[in-house]
């Protein structure tokens, strides 16, 4: 018996043992166990039936919005264009046992958690930039398609900018006066973008940036070379304006302009920013080359882009114009040379003389314009 009782006690100790050595237990919300994690290859987002995780809506614009009514139209929209959308309840649950609350970004960990636990391919991150219901309106999103597994990569990037009076056209007619037919057209904008890029319609690449958003001043050494693949990371810029979120809505308009470049590869700003934090780096006098080496190390990058935002002007009413006024600068990974550097100001009536021809009426459009001419005249010699 005393030796029946050891060989008893053995098989405990031996099963203890082995049950602390098992990983931990993952939240199990879709109905049974997750797969093991494997390591995958982004998916197409062209492919019908993507399973996408609806985040809920980053609210950069400093104003109170309907943040629920917006992402509610999104998971419309996105089922209307053959995605399948994870349950809010899902998500709501996988969000709160990994204490998420930034919703601006993704990194490697939760992305990956996401995939194994609700059995999603895809996040949808927006960002809404600007919302202003009283009149005329003016709303500015800017979204982007994540792949989820253990090496999230931007799969797709779009966003609107639009105000009431953008083409009220003969006698105010296309006067749009409510709020939420705005907010329908802008997301609209945003799908039908979305809807292109997936049936192969649309693929920017380089394009004619008009000459009046071109920097002010810039320097581009010659270490950079135009027909080269770059990695690049993106940080938040640091924001001296008096508008609230003007550096993180700065460094997204480059996000997507470096995207739409062709020639780019731009990290996740969730995982910078895990990175980041991660690092404890605090940029409060700007990126300093012992800071970038750090970044660019880390994040494997070749290319580490930051900068400073000095205005962020939108308007409300009909009298006034948005400015913006931003410097940028790119340090290189090899050589820690600062390979570009620019000034960029501009206002929403730059070259408008008569009926108001050609003015923007947003901060965002403005800074969409700009951004686009900084990195179409960085990646062209």
């Amino acid at each position: 018996m005393l030796l029946l009782g050891y060989f008893f006690f053995a098989c405990l100790i031996c099963l203890s043992g082995c049950a602390g050595s098992a990983p931990k237990t993952a939240l199990i919300i879709a109905g049974s166990e997750p797969e093991l994690a494997l390591t995958v290859d982004s998916p197409d987002y062209r492919a019908e039936g993507l399973a996408v995780a609806v985040l809920p809506i980053q609210n950069l614009s400093g104003a109170p919005a309907p943040l629920k009514e917006i992402k509610q139209s999104l998971i419309y929209k996105l089922q209307k264009n053959g995605f399948r959308t994870i349950d809010d309840k899902v998500l709501e649950r996988f969000m709160t046992f990994h204490r998420i609350r930034y919703t601006g970004g993704i990194d490697a960990d939760v992305a990956q958690a996401l995939r194994d636990e609700t059995k999603a391919d895809a996040v949808l991150i927006t960002s809404l930039e600007l919302y202003d219901d009283k009149y005329p309106p003016k709303i500015a999103l800017i979204s982007r398609l994540v792949s989820a597994g253990d090496k999230p990569a931007i799969l797709w990037m779009g966003n609107a900018g639009l105000a009431g009076d953008d083409s009220a056209g003969i006698l105010g007619l296309s006067l749009i006066e409510e709020a939420g037919d705005l907010q329908e057209k802008a997301l609209n904008t945003l799908f039908r973008d979305l809807s292109e890029r997936r049936s192969g319609k649309s693929e920017r690449g380089y394009s004619q940036y008009k000459k009046k958003y071109l920097p002010k001043i810039s320097y581009r050494s010659p270490v950079m070379i135009p027909d080269r693949k770059y990695t690049v990371a993106v940080l938040p810029f640091i924001n001296e304006s008096s508008r609230k979120n003007a550096g993180d809505i700065v460094a997204l308009h480059f996000v997507r302009q470096l995207r739409e470049a062709g020639n780019f590869e731009v990290i996740e700003p969730g995982i910078v920013r895990q990175e980041l934090l991660g690092l404890r780096i605090i940029m409060e006098g700007g990126m300093s080359v012992a800071n970038a080496s750090l970044v660019l190390g880390i994040l494997d990058a070749d290319l580490v882009l930051s900068g400073r935002v000095m205005d962020y002007q939108d308007y409300q009413g009909t009298e006034g114009s948005p400015q913006v006024d931003f410097s940028v600068t790119v340090i290189e990974r090899k050589s820690l040379e600062t390979v570009w550097s620019s000034k960029s100001y501009n206002r929403g009536d730059d070259g408008v003389y008569f009926f108001d021809r050609g003015r923007i009426n947003t901060a965002h459009a403005i800074t969409s314009e700009m951004t686009r001419a900084v990195v179409e005249l960085m990646a062209n010699e």
